[in-house]
């Protein structure tokens, strides 16, 4: 009983989803379970819901979920209950899914419900289960062979994690609001979101649940309660590391992974998000190659039909019949949906459609970031009270009404001591000086002087005429971040950030309306920034002019396809030592400005700064070094880091 209270206290903490229970098999289906090898062994568990209205031996195609969430035990502990877990049941009642001649599969993630093995959360053993999942559905002799993945949270993860495997059978992923990369779920470059903690051993309690000892079976049961406290362990020990470069972290970031992959996508994620957030979804968004189709938009952490008190959160009807012809042109070869390949919506709350995401017209727009300091104190928040302390630089008012797409790019040399803090939030300031959060960033300054590129969340949001952007950088967004202050002064030398502004006008939308979670964050966001700020000197800015109307009608906009980006060099190094001289050479984006460290172990002995003036993206560097002993070379451009080994000449 002690393990269950303690289960359900971690859940209100975590904000999981505990709704979750054993329940009587979904109408209209026929309920069996079955147990099958992972690529190491390691047995699965899946719950299968066959349509009841087709023979026995019908082949259909399969809606798949893999999840830490379908044991049989919910997430609060045995019920007595017999059956699957209800998770996706909604789902299966609005979409008719079981009806329309589809089967649904849970399969447990190893650790979990009636599957064996040990939980690695987001590591290599999921992965191959999710793999094994797809290839064992897509060949039953009840498969058609074609397999969609269905999930949202840590079962939007696992989908990801199918793309990234290429199992045979998969033909399409609905993954909502996912995790992109595991270290992203609980670290931004260093600084530690708020439920780094509570997480780890949220879901060490989910692989805790056993099944129920009066419904289910002696494998079931088994396999539930496997010896797993070393893994939970292990597990919490890892993810404890802070930086992203650990092999730990680099086995889960699914970005490089997605390259190239060709399955159908329907994703979606919120720009308000306070779970998954929106870090990573640009590269992972368009690492991938094959069809995609998206919602972004101003809501939190929802399934895209989910309603409360009779409103959709996501603010727009219509999300179950657009996965249901995505899923049955890729599954069954119905004709393609005639849905725009992106739908948007801004932070006026108006949905419009896209055919890319940023937008193909985003222009980036320069504004400078003016020299300052700030304290590294843990005290500043990003929006409501307590906000607005650090290095303010803000534009003059712009003329005309402008629309930002996409994620901010920002550069900073800054000087302080290792490990402080530095936090980058971009403002719409309204003519009385009430400041609302555009998007936001942070990192840990781990050289304490460097020139630092804090990724930013993206956003699409429509600054008004007269209005001014605001950039900060400061020590913290407390309310965020769970930041470790080294109660220092941080000097800021200038930078520059780069602001993706549309080119063309949007004047067609589409059905929807602003969000419970939009009408919160704006009611509590704004805060007056200080007469102070506003008075000073208005910094650089590149202003963006007038939108002008789209060159076609906006529906032929929409149908435009988007010229694919010329390929950017990788950030590669190699070095060489003759006598006491090191050669550093490599290649990276040109622009870019890198680090060139010389070390010893975890000493450094001698570093440069390096900006790549090649349009090739070619460079290279000399350092004095000591004739003897091992050395290796670190590079970092920005969060982006490579090593490699000294070797010597003759």
């Amino acid at each position: 009983m002690a393990r269950v209270v303690l289960l359900v206290v971690v859940l209100t903490l975590a904000g999981a989803p505990a709704e979750a229970r054993a329940a009587e098999p979904y109408p209209g289906s026929n309920w069996s379970e079955a147990y099958f090898a992972s690529a190491d062994g390691t047995r699965l568990h899946a719950d299968v819901l066959r349509p009841a209205h087709l023979p026995a031996d019908a082949r259909t195609p399969v809606i798949l979920t893999v999840s830490p969430y379908t044991n049989h035990s919910g997430q609060t502990g045995p019920s007595g209950q017999s059956g699957p877990s209800d998770r996706f049941y909604d789902f299966l009642g609005l979409s008719k899914a079981i009806e329309r001649g589809y089967t649904y599969v849970m399969v447990d993630l190893r650790g979990f419900g009636g599957s064996a093995g040990c939980n690695d959360w987001g590591g290599p053993g999921e992965r191959m289960d999710a793999k094994a999942a797809v290839e064992w559905a897509a060949a039953q002799p009840w498969s058609t062979g074609r397999v969609a993945v269905l999930g949202k949270s840590y079962d939007g993860w696992t989908g990801l994690m199918a793309i990234a495997e290429r199992p045979r059978g998969l033909a399409a992923v609905v993954s909502m609001e996912p995790v992109y990369s595991g270290y992203r779920y609980l670290y931004m470059d260093g600084v530690r979101f708020v439920n780094s903690l509570s997480t780890p051993v949220l879901f060490s309690a989910f692989d805790a649940q056993p099944g129920d000892p009066q419904t289910d079976t002696a494998e079931y049961l088994v396999n539930g309660t496997g010896p797993n406290g070393p893994c939970y362990a292990a597990n919490i020990a890892r993810q404890q590391l802070d930086d992203p470069d650990e092999p730990f972290w680099r086995e889960r970031d699914l970005i490089p992974a997605l390259k190239g992959a060709t399955t159908p996508l329907f994703l979606t994620q919120g720009f308000l998000e306070t779970n998954t957030k929106p870090d990573g979804l640009a590269a992972a968004w368009n690492a991938m190659a094959g069809p995609k189709r998206a919602w972004f938009g101003q809501f939190d952490h929802v399934r895209g039909w989910e309603t409360s008190g009779g409103e959709l959160l996501t603010g727009r009807p219509g999300f179950i019949e657009e996965v249901m012809r995505f899923l049955d042109h890729h599954l069954r070869d119905a004709p393609a949906p005639a849905d725009p390949a992106v739908v948007i919506q801004d932070a006026d709350g108006r949905y419009r459609g896209e055919t890319a995401w940023p937008p193909s017209d985003a222009t980036e727009r320069v504004l400078t970031l003016r020299p300052g300091d700030y304290r590294d104190d843990g005290e500043n928040r990003g929006s409501g009270a307590r906000a607005g302390a650090g290095a303010w630089s803000i534009s003059p008012p712009l003329a005309h009404p402008a629309r930002l797409s996409g994620e901010p790019r920002v550069e900073v040399e800054v000087e302080g001591v290792p490990r402080s803090n530095l936090v980058v939030n971009v403002y719409d300031i309204a003519p009385d000086g009430q400041a609302t959060m555009i998007s936001r960033g942070a990192m840990i300054l781990r050289d304490g002087a460097q020139v630092a590129e804090p990724e930013m969340y993206g956003q699409d949001w429509l600054v008004a005429a007269g209005h001014r952007v605001g950039v900060l950088l400061s020590g913290a967004n407390a309310e965020w971040f769970e930041h470790v202050p080294t109660h220092t002064d941080v000097i800021v030398k200038g930078g520059s950030v780069r602001l993706p502004f549309l080119r063309l006008a949007r004047t067609s939308f589409l059905d929807g309306a602003a969000t419970a979670r939009l009408r919160s964050f704006l009611a509590a966001a704004p805060f007056k920034v200080a007469a102070e700020a506003l008075g000073a000197p208005a910094a650089g800015f590149d202003m963006p002019p007038e939108a002008i109307a789209p060159p076609v009608a906006p529906a032929a906009l929409v149908a435009a396809p988007r010229p694919r980006p010329r390929p950017r060099p990788r950030l590669r190094v190699r070095a060489e030592r003759r006598g006491s001289t090191v050669t550093v050479r490599g290649t990276a984006v040109a622009g870019a400005r890198l680090r060139v460290a010389l070390r010893r172990g975890r000493r450094t002995l001698a570093s440069r700064r390096v900006t790549v003036r090649s349009a090739a993206g070619v460079w290279r560097v000399r350092l004095r070094a000591p004739r003897r002993g091992p050395l290796s070379v670190r590079v970092s451009a920005g969060r982006r880091r490579v090593q490699a080994v000294v070797r010597s000449r003759p």
